[in-house]
């Protein structure tokens, strides 16, 4: 019998009381634990840390799974994920050593205890580790609306708390004000809010069903939409062929795989858990098969990018990272792909069952990559050294801020090794980069020596040979596109030797009717050069207008750029300037 069907009698209003209560309790000892009843200064006590996640996180996971019946069941599955993501934290250190790496393994954590949460409550209820898909489903949308809903909750308690505080300080009451400003309230009122949220809306499943089925209506009605749009990129692709999708930008895997997630999003929404749940509706049916056909297409082309750029520039965590999405997109590709193939228009029986597997798989899977057995870290540091040492990357071209921030324990290791290399060059980069304590710093650095590197190419100077001075070259490229590739802008700068004045004017290569960007340059009393407004004018409309414009851009090129005083007015009352200077 599924919860949406439980008959009255089997309901728990006290569960809301309770909820609320144990969520007050948890905001409050996980205050205690973060601040130590400091305030609001949080502790970076990696033990700590942990203690008040597993609160939160078996306190949460506790309020979406207990039932009266099987109430020890509730509190084993809830210590469980409490252990399984405090253990990721405490694995990770204090928060100024988390990396993006550990954020993906805490994500990774959170993702299986998120998968977890509906097998586990089909098998509550069912007595045994039986797990029908209709109710595995059910399980799970119901989670994400009612963790939805519940935010929205404590987003609406804590809006009347603020206006109760704004309502009695009025008449001279600012007890609730000053409540509201200490910093284990808001713990306390997040916690109780949520607990009671959740609670409440166990006790109206039929409610949050109703919500639940208006949502996935919702979302399948743009499933034609995205899945006629994935068709016709698709369809493009003979045409232009993938080397725009390479040039056009360095997201190109995140964002098939965005795209990936969205189709497998919609086309369950069409599907349903069962035949007698799928939308009947021709457009909708034919979107989610739409749908289904381009996951693998989509995958592949995610996992040729990621590809690339392993050749390139060798792994990082974060490319790794893209290899298993991408190979968690093509098995759910693959599997939707056989069922349009066996069942054709009746896809939707072979996919559910699918579906149900592969996401016992992506839990396992995503419980391991939380765990310290796999080091993305470890792997690519290796790989990066070895690329290194091959002469395959350049020491000018090795990314040594992500080596010192971005691979762990592993990259500071491998710098500890390279800081002993026969090579002097190498060994003075290593020690900077174990000295860096900002990785924008450090990367910043590297970036301006590149960009010093190549901005003969990109950047005319006049008078011919003119020295320019590093500082101002650091401005250019620092605060313009002249520090870009070199086929976006044309730049041109008007600087006198020993001067305190420059101007810089792009020209834009592919809009031959753009008028010149002109920005005059200043030297701060620093030292260093700082840009004034830049100088847009709007594109010409009318012939006379056109040709003005290219006058100018061919005096640009011909370094006719100059600074002139000009005289202007302004209106003085009592000696004191008033408004802007007019012409």
């Amino acid at each position: 019998m599924s919860m949406v069907d439980a008959p009255i009698d089997e309901r728990w209003p006290f569960r809301a009381w309770l909820l609320a209560g144990l969520g007050a309790a948890i905001g409050i000892s996980a205050w205690l634990l973060l601040t130590g009843g400091d305030g609001w200064r949080y502790s970076e006590d990696p033990v700590r840390i942990s203690g008040a996640t597993f609160l939160v996180v078996g306190g949460i996971m506790f309020g979406f799974v207990v039932e009266r019946r099987r109430l020890a069941w509730a509190a084993l599955f809830a210590l469980a994920s409490g252990i399984i993501v405090a253990s990721v934290a405490y694995w990770s250190g204090g928060p100024d050593q988390w990396t993006d790496l550990v954020r993906w393994r805490l994500a990774s954590a959170g993702l299986a205890i998120a998968i977890a949460a509906p097998l586990f409550q089909v098998a509550r209820d069912q007595g045994r580790w039986r797990l029908p898909y209709e109710e595995v489903h059910r399980h799970a949308w119901t989670n994400v609306v009612m963790w939805g809903v519940a935010w929205l909750f404590v987003g609406v308690v804590w809006l009347l708390t603020f206006l109760l505080a704004a309502l009695f300080d009025l008449i001279g009451i600012e007890l609730l004000k000053d409540v509201i400003d200490e910093g284990w309230f808001a713990h306390l009122l997040t916690g109780a809010a949520f607990g009671g949220a959740i609670g409440l809306l166990r006790e109206w499943e039929r409610i949050v069903g109703a919500l639940r089925r208006v949502v996935t209506a919702g979302l399948s009605v743009l499933a034609p939409v995205l899945g006629t749009a994935l068709l016709i990129f698709l369809a493009a692709l003979p045409f232009t062929g993938l080397e725009p999708l390479w040039e056009a930008t360095k997201s190109t895997t995140p964002i098939l795989l965005s795209c990936v997630i969205g189709a497998l999003v919609l086309a369950n929404a069409v599907i349903g858990d069962s035949p007698e749940d799928e939308a009947g509706q021709t457009p909708l049916r034919f979107g989610a098969i739409a749908l289904a056909a381009v996951l693998l297409p989509l995958a592949i082309i995610a996992a040729i990018s990621t590809g690339l750029r392993i050749d390139q520039y060798g792994l990082t965590p974060d490319r790794l990272w893209a290899v298993v999405f991408t190979g968690i997109a093509t098995a759910w590709g693959l599997a939707y792909l056989v069922a349009l193939a066996r069942r054709r228009r009746a896809w939707a029986e072979a996919a559910r069952p699918a579906n149900l597997r592969l996401a016992i798989g992506l839990c396992a899977l995503a419980l391991l990559l939380s765990t310290p057995l796999l080091s993305f870290g470890a792997i690519s540091a290796r790989d990066q050294l070895a690329r290194l040492e091959s002469g395959r990357t350049s020491l000018e071209r090795f990314d040594w801020a992500a080596l010192r921030f971005e691979f762990g324990p592993a990259g500071r290791r491998a710098l500890e090794r390279l800081k002993a290399s026969d090579s002097a060059a190498v060994r003075i980069k290593a020690a900077e980069a174990l000295a860096a304590t900002d990785r924008w710093a450090l990367a910043e650095k590297a970036r301006t020596v590149d960009a010093r590197r190549g901005f003969a190419e990109r950047v005319t100077v006049f008078p011919a040979r003119t020295a320019l001075p590093p500082e101002l070259i650091d401005a250019i490229t620092r605060h313009s596109q002249c520090g870009a590739k070199v086929d976006v802008e044309t730049c041109v700068v008007r600087y006198e030797p020993a001067s305190d004045r420059a101007v810089l004017v792009h020209l834009a290569k592919q809009c031959t009717e753009c008028p010149p960007t002109v920005t005059p340059l200043r030297q701060l009393p620093s030292g260093s050069w700082g840009q004034d407004n830049e100088q847009i004018q709007p594109r010409p409309s009318t012939e006379e207008e056109k040709r003005a414009v290219a006058r100018r851009r061919a005096a640009a090129l011909r370094g006719e750029i100059e600074v002139r005083a000009v005289e202007r007015s302004q209106v003085f009352v009592g000696g004191e300037p008033i408004g802007q200077a007019f012409e």
